[in-house]
C-alpha cells in the first residue's frame, strides 16, 4: 500500500458566487476573515465571521447584512470599536459550495476576502480529494482558482520544513507587523514578546526564512519537471 501524503491547496471563489457578495459591494473598505473551521458537518460551517473597517462602514455593513441573500440570519457578538465578530447562519447557495469540501472530508485552515474574491487555505487528506473537489466545482458551475498547492509529505518535520518554534515565531512576526514597511515592530520588540534574545530571535528567523526559500526553489524545480 502506498504513502497517502495529505495536501494544502489555496483556492479561490469569486465572491459573486460565494458569501456576503451583496453586502462586500456595499461595503468595500471592510475586511472579513473567518474563524477556523473543520468543514466536516454542514450545518455548522463558518459560523463566526470578524469584520474590521471604521464606525461608519461596520454600520453600513450592519444595515447590508440584512438585505444578503447569501445570509439567512446573523447575529452580533462582539463590537471592539473596530472590529465585529458576528455569528452568521447561510442560506442553500452558500451551503452548496462548502459541500464541496465537506464531502472530501476536508479542513478549512484559513478564509478571508481579498477585493473580488474569497481565498481558502484548505488541508485535504489525500491529493485526490483535492482534484475531485475541483472536478465537482467545475461540473457545478463555479469558478475555483486552484492558486498554491503544497503536499506534506510524511517525513518533513513540521509545515513546509519548519520546526514548530520557526513557525509560530513567522506568525508572531507577521501579526505584529515586523515584515511590513515601515515596521510596526522591530527585532528587539518581537524578542520581548517571544521572550527570546535578540540573538535567538535573529538565528531562529535567517534559518526559517532559509528553510522556506529553499521549500521555494524545490517546489519551483518540481513543476518544472
Amino acid at each position: 500500500m502506498g504513502v497517502v501524503m495529505s495536501t494544502i491547496a489555496e483556492l479561490t471563489i469569486p465572491a459573486e458566487e460565494f458569501a456576503l457578495r451583496e453586502s462586500l459591494e456595499t461595503t468595500d473598505s471592510v475586511g472579513v476573515e473567518i474563524e477556523r473551521v473543520v468543514a466536516y458537518d454542514p450545518e455548522y460551517i463558518m459560523p463566526y465571521v470578524w469584520f474590521d473597517g471604521d464606525e461608519s462602514a461596520l454600520e453600513a455593513l450592519h444595515d447590508a447584512l440584512a438585505d444578503d441573500p447569501s445570509v439567512d440570519e446573523y447575529e452580533l457578538l462582539t463590537d471592539l470599536d473596530d472590529e465585529r465578530l458576528y455569528r452568521l447562519s447561510w442560506v442553500d447557495d452558500v451551503t452548496v459550495i462548502i459541500h464541496l469540501l465537506t464531502e472530501e472530508q476536508a479542513t478549512i485552515l484559513d478564509a478571508s476576502v481579498e477585493e473580488t474574491h474569497w481565498r481558502f487555505r484548505v488541508l485535504f487528506p489525500e491529493r485526490d480529494s483535492l482534484s475531485s473537489t475541483y472536478d465537482f466545482a467545475t461540473e457545478h458551475g463555479l469558478t475555483v482558482d486552484i492558486r498554491k498547492i503544497h503536499q506534506l509529505e510524511e517525513d518533513r518535520h513540521g509545515l513546509y520544513g519548519l520546526t514548530d518554534a520557526q513557525y509560530e515565531t513567522l506568525v508572531e512576526a507577521l501579526d505584529r507587523g515586523y515584515y511590513q514597511i515601515p515596521r510596526d515592530m522591530d527585532m528587539e520588540g518581537l524578542s520581548d514578546e517571544l521572550d527570546i534574545s535578540h540573538q535567538a530571535l535573529s538565528e531562529r528567523l535567517r534559518r526559517a526564512h532559509q528553510t522556506l526559500v529553499q521549500e521555494a526553489i524545490d517546489v519551483g524545480t518540481d513543476d518544472e519537471r
